[in-house]
């Protein structure tokens, strides 16, 4: 191994153009599933901000946005040991007015304001909270501001036809289609049952903590015994659930999927070109080996562990302009999730795509002969 590297280093600028091609399938594999990872995140953004345990919803739901009326007496199913007092979650799609003419879709999230509410965004601070327990009074993010035509605290516009007041303004919750309109459980009520009188004994969703993440996985089984009819989740399986649907509804992952093979088979190619051309360069050294009695298995290993260094080294000089690129996207508003097991799995599809580059490059080494030195 200490040889293949050897061999490396002096011929680095003959290798270089493999370890580029490595670095670029990294970089592109993470972008790509890491921008992917970061736009479906936004999906789940009312379960995930919220410290609830337990989400139930109506028979086969797909995603938190959506969720369908569910009776209040539903409530009683939950108490149980181990299960705090169930809360009133209102999510449902609106229709938004603006002040100056011109309307948007919207989705309504209305929750419980208490100190400890298992439902309300941890983004809503006490002030506004307590600003929210005023009738028809709505918080949004910053960034959907422009959509709503709202500028600062204090405008107002229409949902589903009731005047509606901003009197706050959070950063970090935007949406992917129709912007978030935090409100309190009775203005949520109060608004999405003028379009759906449903709502006025029905919830969208009952909300609960429990003591422990073991507990909550005790009671999301037993509900699915006991009451199949209804919908029955620990809060980090909704969120997958809700993510895994949007990203096979809009089919964003097979394109994104694409663009990542395309990116490892160019980086394939050009690393099994270079590895090729590398060992073409040091035929004469290896027909020597074979002149002397050298096993071509030893050849062989060789040109596998220099792919699997020039792999290696990719992987190492992809990281750092990973995490810059990454921050750049960040600050232009493109949120980049770089898990770790993202980061891993990156890396080893890069590395042996790297070995299997040296694998074809081995046709090389099977026709150097030790005649053609007499050449």
């Amino acid at each position: 191994m200490s040889y293949a590297l050897q061999t490396l280093w002096h011929d680095k600028t003959r290798y270089a153009a493999g370890v580029g091609a490595v670095a670029f399938s990294a970089i592109l594999i993470v972008l790509q599933v890491g921008l992917l990872l970061g736009l479906f995140e936004i999906t789940s953004i009312p379960i995930d901000y919220t410290s609830a345990d337990i989400w139930v919803g109506a028979n086969d739901v797909e995603s938190v946005d959506l969720g369908r009326p569910i009776p209040l007496s539903n409530m009683g199913r939950l108490d149980r040991p181990g299960v705090a007092m169930p809360e009133l979650f209102y999510m449902a799609f609106a229709s938004w007015t603006k002040a100056s003419g011109g309307s948007n879709l919207c989705m309504v999230i209305g929750s419980s304001l208490n100190p400890d509410a298992a439902g309300a965004a941890r983004v809503l601070t006490p002030e506004m909270r307590t600003a929210l327990t005023l009738p028809n009074t709505v918080v949004v993010d910053r960034s959907d501001l422009e959509r709503l035509g709202m500028k600062e605290i204090g405008d107002k516009g229409k949902i589903n036809g009731q005047e509606v007041t901003l009197v706050g303004i959070v950063t970090g919750l935007k949406s992917l289609a129709a912007p978030w309109v935090f409100c309190s459980q009775t203005t949520a009520r109060n608004l999405i049952k003028i379009t759906n009188p449903l709502y006025a004994d029905h919830t969208t969703y009952l909300l609960a903590r429990t003591d422990s993440p073991e507990r909550a996985r005790e009671v999301v089984q037993e509900l699915r015994r006991e009451y199949p009819e209804m919908s029955v989740f620990t809060a980090d399986e909704f969120s997958r659930r809700s993510r895994w649907y949007w990203l096979t509804r809009t089919k964003a992952g097979i394109a994104i999927g694409y663009a990542a093979l395309l990116g490892l088979l160019v980086g394939a190619v050009i690393t099994a070109q270079t590895l090729y051309s590398a060992t073409m360069a040091s035929a004469r050294e290896f027909a020597t080996l074979l002149a002397l009695g050298i096993p071509r298995r030893r050849m062989y290993v060789l040109v596998l562990t220099q792919s699997f260094w020039v792999g290696l080294i990719g992987v190492l000089v992809a990281y750092p302009i990973v995490r810059l690129l990454a921050v750049g996207a960040d600050a232009a508003g493109a949120k980049v999730q770089l898990r770790w097991e993202l980061l891993t799995g990156a890396a080893g599809i890069t590395v042996a795509t790297a070995i299997l580059a040296g694998v074809v490059a081995l046709r090389s080494v099977r026709r150097i002969e030790p005649m053609s030195l007499l050449r």
